[in-house]
């Protein structure tokens, strides 16, 4: 049905207003009382899905007499008595009590069945009036208080009851679903057999929801494990306190404890003034309540506020109650919430550090299970109902290398507490799980880099997010002042000569300037190995899982099997023994250490080869493609001589390296001098598939031959897999024993 149709209906169906002059002006009086019954039948149409048929009676409207004090207006079924304090004025206390009053006459046209129910009534009242922010303001009161306020005065005829009441019907973001729900009975004409009670309009309207588990790697962002409806957006409680933190623009201040008020009722032994950290631990809605009220904390989250809106939180706070969750007005998904754990992790450690401490001195403290999360940050929350019941339990915990979020509906964190620890041991069973940085991209410019996000992205700086820009930008932007974290989806990032589409990182990048490479005197090195040698401005860090496989990808992506598992044991021993290649920098991501172009499906060799125990071999491990595939490659003699100096006479290779016969001259003379260096420069600088067996001049060209792919050192992966033996067999193949340490 169109709006045209409804509002022609709705006016069709004005009752008419009759004065007696004493409310003044008259003509201004009845108009506002035709406005106001418009918007209000409107609203009855609009949640009861439909109106009746038959006119209104007349409603009188005179001044009040024997009002009480606190009492601006009264009515009963065709009368509105109005207190107008300045004759010929209507101010918005009148148009205020008018319209609450007419929403009365309201319902007993439209529902005379409910018409002794009071609570019913005064609910309607309040939510259509507009009355209801005003209602809200003063002190927070706790949904348990209110409900036991209001009980004390069923008839709702106090100022404590109506302020007690707007609490409850605040818990709905929109109209009150309970309230909807009876309107359609009074529009069915259904008996309105049981009144209007006070959980039914406390009621939270997402009470069914199941048990929910979710762990994101802290490196990768991939999902490790999920369990239950984690996509679903729940009230959250107290879980979102750190992010008032992380957003206000003043640090947590010192404040006193208000004894006897419910909120600063955080356990035993509280200070006489309170700091964040404290609060925090504690979870102390009293702090947060005050710090809120005294101005400079981040009621909106902040630039926090952005983060959360991005995964999922279902609205803006419109105070600090909503913030930390004392009201169950805005929700958030499981999912939502580890996500925005991890960039907080990424960008505010100080905040997980102090989070640490809760299994000793907050909410998870003196438990069985407070031992398990020695090391671990954690955040607790509790959404209760009226009768201060547990709806939902939340438990965060954050450790080195994931983020949980476990959801449980109808207990309190401490009663799952010892479930969490569980949790992380089984997704921990997965191997590989801690970080591993690298040097990426360091042979493109880094002007030409660009990085862009499918999920959300954000540039954090100095502890600030920042949303990254849609599509693609340049990443050295991103990370000039932090590290860049896309939620949801891997970054892709492309640089020239690559599809415009990119490549997958899953993970996130910070910015490194390396040192500058000096190459070793007397050995020649092209522009290209001068790079790969400096390494890069980019530092990428993921799993040492998602890194191993993104190196056997490289490397040899069409090995299996054991030769596979060989591979992924070498590469993921060497991004731990990477001090040789860049003097205390990360591995980086070119041949001069493994081949990586970023993170591709782990595949079950990877996770197999990182099950096992560590290799024993304390230094680098070389390995090739190898294999015995001759090649033939002709290099003009000038190109080689460029390198090796003038006068090449021959040249010889063996176990690693090229020595040969430069002519040179002196005083006049000529002679002969033998030099040598190791094989891999020539093939590198040659372009050659392999480090060549032999070396034969053609006139103004030199002509190499070998066999294989690579250098020809430690592993041949291509002998690997031709030689049906087990991993550690072929380890021991490819580097004999490992020594034994000294001790």
């Amino acid at each position: 049905m169109g709006w045209a149709v409804i509002t022609a209906a709705v006016l069709a169906a004005t009752p008419a207003f009759l004065t007696q002059g004493d409310v003044t002006p008259e003509d201004a009086l009845v108009a506002e009382a035709e406005a106001s019954w418009v918007a209000l039948e409107a609203r009855y149409v609009a949640e009861a899905g439909g109106f009746l048929t038959q006119a209104p009676a007349p409603i009188r409207l005179q001044r009040g007499v024997g009002l009480a004090a606190d009492r601006n207006a009264q009515s009963k079924p065709g009368l509105v008595e109005l207190r107008q304090n300045t004759p010929g004025v209507l101010d918005e206390r009148l148009r205020l009590a008018l319209r609450h009053e007419l929403a009365h006459q309201l319902l007993w046209w439209v529902c005379p069945a409910a018409s002794e129910d009071r609570l019913f009534h005064e609910a309607f009242a309040l939510v259509v009036s507009g009355e209801l922010p005003i209602w809200r303001e003063g002190p927070y009161q706790s949904l348990s208080v209110a409900a036991s306020e209001l009980a004390r005065s069923p008839a709702v005829d106090t100022s404590r009851a109506r302020r007690a009441l707007a609490r409850i019907l605040g818990e709905d973001r929109g109209f009150p679903q309970a309230l909807s729900r009876r309107l359609r009975q009074c529009q069915d004409g259904a008996r309105w057999v049981v009144p209007v009670s006070i959980d039914e309009l406390a009621d939270v309207t997402v009470k069914a929801a199941a048990e929910a588990t979710v762990v994101l790697s802290r490196h990768s962002g991939e999902v490790l494990l999920s369990e239950g409806e984690v996509q679903r957006a729940l009230p959250y409680g107290s879980t979102l306190k750190p992010f008032v933190m992380a957003g206000s623009s003043e640090p947590p201040p010192l404040l006193t404890p208000r004894s006897g008020v419910q909120e600063w009722a955080c356990g035993q032994g509280l200070p006489k003034q309170v700091d964040g950290r404290t609060a925090l631990l504690r979870s102390c809605n009293g702090y947060f309540l005050d710090w809120g009220a005294r101005g400079g904390a981040a009621a909106d989250f902040g630039p926090w506020g952005a983060v959360l809106t991005a995964v999922g939180l279902t609205g803006k706070p419109a105070d600090m109650a909503d913030a930390i969750g004392l009201r169950s007005t805005l929700a958030l998904s499981p999912w939502g919430m580890a996500q925005a754990y991890r960039l907080l992790a990424e960008a505010r450690p100080d905040l997980i550090e102090w989070m640490k401490d809760n299994a000793a001195r907050g909410t998870l403290s003196e438990l069985p299970a407070s031992a398990a999360y020695v090391g671990v940050a954690t955040k607790t929350g509790t959404v209760r109902d009226a009768a201060s019941r547990p709806q939902y339990g939340w438990i965060v915990a954050v450790d080195a290398d994931v983020v949980a979020v476990v959801m449980r509906p109808g207990k309190m964190p401490r009663s799952f507490a010892a479930e969490v620890p569980k949790v992380l041991a089984r997704v921990r069973q997965r191997p590989g799980l801690d970080a591993a940085k690298v040097q990426v991209l360091g042979l493109a410019s880094t002007s030409e880099v660009e990085a862009g996000c499918r999920g959300v992205g954000f540039a954090v700086d100095q502890g600030t997010p920042r949303p990254a820009p849609q599509g693609f930008s340049q990443l050295k932007q991103l990370v000039a002042k932090g590290p860049a974290v896309c939620l949801g989806s891997p970054w892709r990032v492309r640089v020239p000569g690559l599809p415009s589409e990119g490549r997958d990182y899953a993970g996130s990048f910070t910015g490194s300037t390396p040192p500058p490479y000096r190459p070793p005197p007397g050995v020649p090195t092209t522009e290209r190995e001068r790079s790969a040698r400096r390494g890069s401005d980019f530092i990428f860090r993921t799993t040492r899982l998602q890194y191993t496989a993104g190196v056997v990808a490289a490397e040899d992506a069409a090995s299996k099997g054991e030769p596979r598992i060989a591979l992924a044991r070498v590469v993921a021993h060497n991004e731990q023994h990477a001090e040789t290649r860049h003097g205390g920098r990360p591995i980086c991501d070119t041949t001069h250490c493994q081949a990586f172009l970023g993170t591709v499906r782990v595949r079950p060799e990877e996770e197999k080869a990182l099950a096992l125990p560590p290799l024993k071999w304390n230094q680098w491990l070389l390995f090739s493609q190898g294999g015995q595939e001759p090649w033939r490659e002709v290099r003009p003699r000038s190109q080689v001589e460029s390198l090796l100096g003038q006068g090449v006479a021959s040249l010889r290779f063996d176990a690693g390296r090229v020595s040969y016969i430069r002519a040179q001259q002196e005083s006049g003379a000529t002679f002969d001098t033998t030099e040598s260096l190791p094989c891999e420069v020539l093939r590198s600088a040659l372009k050659l598939p392999a480090c060549p067996r032999t070396a034969s001049f053609d006139g103004s060209n030199l002509i190499f031959e070998g066999r294989g792919r690579g250098h020809g050192e430690g592993l041949d992966v291509e002998a690997a897999k031709a030689s049906g033996l087990s991993s550690d067999d072929i380890l021991k193949k490819a580097y004999g024993q490992p020594a034994r340490s000294s001790k």
